[in-house]
């Protein structure tokens, strides 16, 4: 009897909401915390990163490393309103807003299965400033791609490149994993296979339909 054969020879995760606790339950505890009213910040969100949204906004240029993070801060400050009628703070803003971001241990532990069975693996995000831990990153992925760093962003084709040119894998042999279907479907257009991240136990069940070797279910995870 014939072995299973791979599907995929490599994957590329996204890091916030995938390798860590969802980013919107950190942002509703730094509205909360910041008095901030939440429809000012979600009206505003949506007219930088709508579908619909020009290039430029930004939301772009941040993640782009065009518009420093305290020029963001207080661009975004403005147009926001707090519950008791107070000025905004925007000096640490961002610090705020992803403070609430715990890193997913089953994600990293997910990570580390895919390592065993010999696939590569890769980190593809943008970025909005928020702190990565750049030493497990460097030592868990191959090639790690950080908008900001490239001058590039999701759903853009040619950050899905450069990527895929680190890797050394075809396009077809490379799935991508976000948790923002945007991002999902601009992979799937540059060519890649693509998963929209819902919970750590569906991510993993997927790839075991993938990978010969991975188990569905995790023998343990890492901090």
């Amino acid at each position: 009897m014939s072995e299973p054969v791979r599907e995929i020879d490599a994957v590329l995760f996204d890091y916030g909401g995938v390798l860590t606790s969802p980013v919107e339950h950190s942002i509703a505890g730094w509205l909360a915390a910041d008095g901030i009213e939440p429809e000012s910040y979600s009206h505003t969100l949506r007219a930088w990163i709508s579908r619909d949204a020009a290039d430029g906004t930004p939301v772009h240029r941040l993640e782009t490393g065009e518009l420093p993070v305290a020029d963001f801060e207080a661009l975004l400050a403005a147009e926001l309103q707090t519950t008791d009628g107070r000025v905004v703070t925007p000096d640490g803003m961002l610090g705020r807003l992803f403070a609430g971001m715990q890193a997913d241990s089953a994600m990293f532990g997910l990570v580390e299965d895919l390592r065993e069975t010999g696939l590569e693996v890769g980190l593809l995000s943008n970025s909005w400033g928020n702190t990565y831990p750049r030493a497990r990153i460097d030592e868990l992925f191959d090639p790690v791609v950080i908008s900001c760093e490239v001058g590039l962003r999701k759903p853009h084709a040619a950050i899905y490149e450069l990527a895929l040119d680190k890797l050394g894998v075809p396009a077809d042999r490379v799935l991508f994993i976000d948790d923002a279907e945007p991002n999902v479907f601009g992979a799937r257009a540059a060519g890649l296979q693509s998963l929209l991240h819902i919970d750590h136990a569906s991510t993993r069940a997927a790839l075991a339909e993938l990978v010969p070797g991975l188990n569905s279910h995790p023998t343990g995870v890492t901090a």
